[in-house]
């Protein structure tokens, strides 16, 4: 079917805004006039998102398709390592194919650390040879982060294969690696390693620049990078990309990449570095089958009001309109359920600290930050039988207290019980204390734990973190609330991550269980996404994962107390 669409044109590639036709026939862009409309629209390449984790909008690919074409998105670059925690390269091959039932335009890479570290447990492990077959495939991309920096530098044996076989296949290496500098960035880069999102100042993006990387600016859920950084497009236009990471339901119903792209333009930068970075710098670094607005190429463009308002007016993809005025055109399929879930219930006693008198090891939450501090505490003992289970002591760092010998969460210096249950083994929960997460009662529980998604939890006592646990076990994944009051579970049934369930539902059950989860006291953005980061070991300072607490700079685990060792 032929048709013709007039207004301003948005030629990224030849770095122009003029005004014009395009005749769209068959998937393709047919010819390309420029004209005197008087069309005030605006034509211009659909975005792509470069860097995101699908599981984490907790969505099968089909229906995070369907909430992000309103907003002006056409394709992502998709690393499925998440559901390849779980599942292995059948869950890799899982989102290939369930991806193929949309219209949308998915490109997966190949996950480079399954798991992200030996130092955690995780449903299965993708070796240097699986690498290699789905690298083979023209369904895979790229090499998806390299979290394990460490293995880079050290020349780890399965690293390097890895490495050698994207290099192979001619395919892009994309990097991880948060405050890595100096010589030691130097060898990271010099392996081919080409892109970053994890930088969060302008100096770390710069030296990343300089030695061959391109920047992926990311305003996720958990993160938010773009202040510190989007003035480097101001500085190396053609080396920034924008991603989202990791995004919720409830926050992508309002926007996408574009929100990114609005906020850019309103600040005043260059309307077409910024349009390039959602674009073509993406499309061209990752080799993608999506169009940029040329003659023969595939008819992936967005319409626009205006550069002011930024309102997405219409979708197409291949020619195809999927979105119109803010609502998708995609209908929900049905897709097959797929999960890896072993852990039975546990009981508040499987939560029990005893204390050893010494300092202890404290996470630190960093709000709106994926990085968390290391505090070091000292537990101070308090009466049985008292009304209080929590003191206020006179120190620098304020702990948990020993009651009744056991230690136990100091509510009112904010310091709670974290605790990381194995998932697909019957082991006895790791827990450790975290300071600055907020509660005030009762616990929150999840399944979606970066990177192995093991069960992660915190709360106030023992009780409510058992509650709060039982009813992910009970759903085989999800989000849960307890309280005395409360009571609430998202499931979550594809691979304990991820729902088959409508999107705009999901979007509005995540809201409410979120909101929820602040009537528990908490002043955290979304206490669930900070949650799941705690037990990513491939970020620092320090967090815990099911075998015990990781000094993530040291990258080994420590003990809960103190032993004074270096």
């Amino acid at each position: 079917m032929r048709k013709n669409i007039s207004g301003q044109i948005v030629d990224v590639v030849n770095s122009r805004i003029f005004r014009g036709t395009i005749s769209v026939n068959n998937g393709k862009i047919e010819n390309i006039i420029e004209d005197n409309n008087q069309e005030n629209q605006i034509i211009m390449p659909g975005f792509v998102d470069s860097h995101v984790h699908i599981e984490s909008s907790l969505l099968v690919p089909t229906e995070f398709a369907r909430l992000v074409v309103p907003h002006g998105t056409v394709a992502s670059v998709s690393d499925p390592h998440e559901i390849a925690n779980v599942l292995g390269v059948e869950g890799v091959r899982y989102m290939i194919e369930v991806g193929k039932k949309s219209p949308f335009k998915f490109y997966f890479g190949a996950p480079s650390c399954v798991p992200a570290t030996s130092f955690e447990t995780s449903g299965f492990t993708i070796d240097s040879d699986d690498i290699d077959n789905l690298l083979s495939s023209d369904d895979i991309k790229y090499l998806a982060e390299m979290m394990n920096y460490p293995g880079v530098l050290f020349d780890d044996a399965e690293v390097v294969k890895k490495i050698e076989s994207a290099k192979k296949y001619n395919k892009p290496i994309d990097g991880h690696a948060p405050l890595l500098s100096g010589e030691d960035l130097k060898k990271y880069c010099s392996a081919g390693i080409s892109t970053d999102h994890e930088c969060s100042s302008l100096n770390e993006a710069r030296e990343k620049i300089e030695c061959g990387m391109k920047i992926i600016v990311r305003e996720g859920s958990a993160a938010n990078n773009f202040n510190s950084l989007i003035e480097i497009i101001n500085e190396s236009p053609e080396n920034v990309m924008f991603c989202t990471d990791d995004a919720h339901p409830h926050e992508l119903i309002n926007s996408h990449i574009n929100g990114l792209v609005k906020k850019a333009i309103d600040l005043g930068y260059n309307i077409l570095d910024v349009l390039r970075a959602s674009t073509l710098t993406p499309i061209r670094h990752y080799n993608l089958k999506v169009g940029l607005l040329q003659k023969n190429d595939p008819a992936d463009f967005i319409i626009v009001d205006n550069f002011n308002d930024f309102n997405i007016l219409e979708t197409y993809i291949d020619g195809n309109l999927v979105a119109e005025n803010g609502k998708s055109l995609i209908e929900s399929i049905n897709v097959d359920v797929v999960n890896n879930f072993v852990a039975e219930k546990v009981t508040a006693n499987d939560f029990k600290v005893v204390d050893e008198g010494k300092d202890i090891n404290i996470i630190g939450v960093i709000p709106g930050e994926l990085l968390t501090e290391k505090v070091i505490g000292r537990p101070l003992s308090i009466m049985p039988n008292t009304s209080r289970d929590v003191t206020t002591v006179a120190s620098d760092n304020i702990t948990p207290v020993a009651s009744q010998n056991m230690l136990v969460s100091d509510i009112d210096n904010d310091i709670l019980k974290i605790a990381v249950i194995n998932r697909y083994e019957n082991k006895k929960p790791a827990v450790a204390f975290i300071k600055n997460f907020g509660l005030k009662k009762g616990s929150l529980a999840s399944s979606v734990a970066h990177d192995s998604h093991n069960i992660v939890v915190v709360g106030c006592d023992d009780e409510s973190m058992s509650k709060a646990a039982n009813m992910i076990i009970e759903n085989k994944g999800g989000f849960a609330v307890y309280a005395d009051d409360v009571e609430k579970c998202l499931p979550l049934p594809v691979a304990g991550i991820m729902t088959n369930d409508d999107a705009y539902k999901v979007a509005n059950e995540y809201q409410e269980i979120k909101d929820l989860s602040t009537t528990l006291g908490t002043s955290l953005n979304d206490p669930f996404m900070t949650m799941e980061f705690m037990a990513l070991l491939v970020i620092p300072k320090l967090k815990l994962s099911d075998k015990g607490l990781f000094d993530c700079e040291k990258f080994r685990l420590i003990p809960l107390f103190e032993t004074g060792e270096l």
